[in-house]
């Protein structure tokens, strides 16, 4: 599948993960508005449904690691065991929520020891629907004379198909909505499983971002039967097979380099194959660097291992703190922006 021109338009970019969220908590629209504000190129958000059938921003199908619906005592019935993917989980799940319960949750820090300033923002800040970040998206995009795309990554389509949730429909409807549903909207559709993402190009012209990890497979194609692993489709023929329906890959880091910042060939054949390559997630803590690029302290060179995925060719790199690697590329921010020093 030729790219189309929304996965060509910055290259190499910068990828706001789930927003700027070493700063604010996950997929709130304070941490895309900020990331927006420092000049990122793209911000990537992760979908789940609603029971009423609503695509909100959440990583996560079960909502206590980061909102804080475990201490509200109207929603204590709500707790339940369920299976999701093949493993048992325990907790609240986003679809037996309607999307007006969802607006009284307050989003909490994932990691509150190693992001306090994040952690700062607990019980403030609200969750966000798809309909909510287009908006922003677009409002921020306005302010600043510039075009800012967005990376909605579907999750557990397996999953919520089974309990009678659609995410492509919903999807495709609310990109309509925003004017968005064409190649030139700069709108990119990820996924891990492979179904949904070939249902969205029969549908649509946006463009499709297969993601690939080390380990495991795609969750549809283990309920159908097929031994197709994750690195069976990071080898040419699978990458052959990915270009069928998809216009890039989005890989995690260690499908690109290893520790020692040693490049694999993966970058390589999937431009032989015409596929873009997008790098997740870098993120500038010690604790989620490789010993090469840890420094005293809390925080290592993030600046350093971007290059160095830069050097491999990789064509954007999705990251948790867009601030340092901007300004390592010499990237322009906003005047306000600027002027704060980089952890804030």
């Amino acid at each position: 599948m030729s790219p189309t021109i929304s996965s060509l338009v910055v290259t190499p970019a910068v990828v706001a993960h789930r927003g700027a969220c070493g700063l604010f908590p996950e997929h709130t629209l304070e941490a895309y508005r900020a990331a927006i504000r420092m000049g990122v190129d793209d911000i990537e958000l992760d979908l789940v449904c609603t029971r009423d059938g609503v695509l909100v921003a959440r990583h996560d199908v079960e909502l206590s690691a980061t909102t804080d619906v475990a201490r509200r005592p109207e929603f204590a019935r709500r707790w339940k065991v369920r299976r999701l993917d093949g493993e048992w989980q325990r907790g609240w799940f986003v679809d037996d929520f309607t999307l007006a319960e969802l607006g009284t949750l307050r989003a909490r820090e994932r990691f509150p020891r190693l992001r306090r300033r994040s952690a700062g923002h607990d019980g403030l800040l609200g969750l966000a629907s798809l309909d909510d970040v287009l908006a922003l998206v677009a409002a921020e995009s306005a302010r600043s004379g510039r075009s800012v795309g967005v990376m909605l990554e579907l999750k557990h389509p397996t999953y919520f198909a089974k309990r009678g949730l659609d995410l492509v429909s919903p999807l495709l409807e609310t990109l309509g909505r925003h004017g968005l549903d064409h190649p030139r909207s700069r709108v990119t559709v990820m996924g891990f499983e492979t179904t949904v993402l070939r249902r969205i190009a029969e549908r649509s012209r946006v463009a499709i971002t297969q993601l690939l990890t080390p380990e495991g497979a795609p969750y549809d194609l283990l309920v159908a039967g097929e031994s197709t692993t994750f690195l069976d489709l990071a080898s040419p023929d699978g990458l052959a097979r990915i270009d069928e329906y998809a216009d890039g890959i989005g890989v995690h880091r260690e499908l690109v380099l290893d520790d020692d910042g040693t490049a694999t060939s993966l970058v390589a054949d999937a431009h032989r194959s015409w596929l873009t390559v997008h790098v997740w997630t870098l993120r500038r803590e010690n604790r989620f660097l490789p010993p090469r690029w840890r420094q005293p302290g809390l925080y290592g060179d993030l600046a350093g291992y971007a290059d160095a995925f830069l050097a491999a060719g990789v064509d954007g790199l999705i990251v948790d703190h867009p601030k340092p690697v901007l300004l390592a590329g010499g990237r322009p921010l906003d005047p306000a922006e600027a002027e704060r020093p980089v952890q804030a």
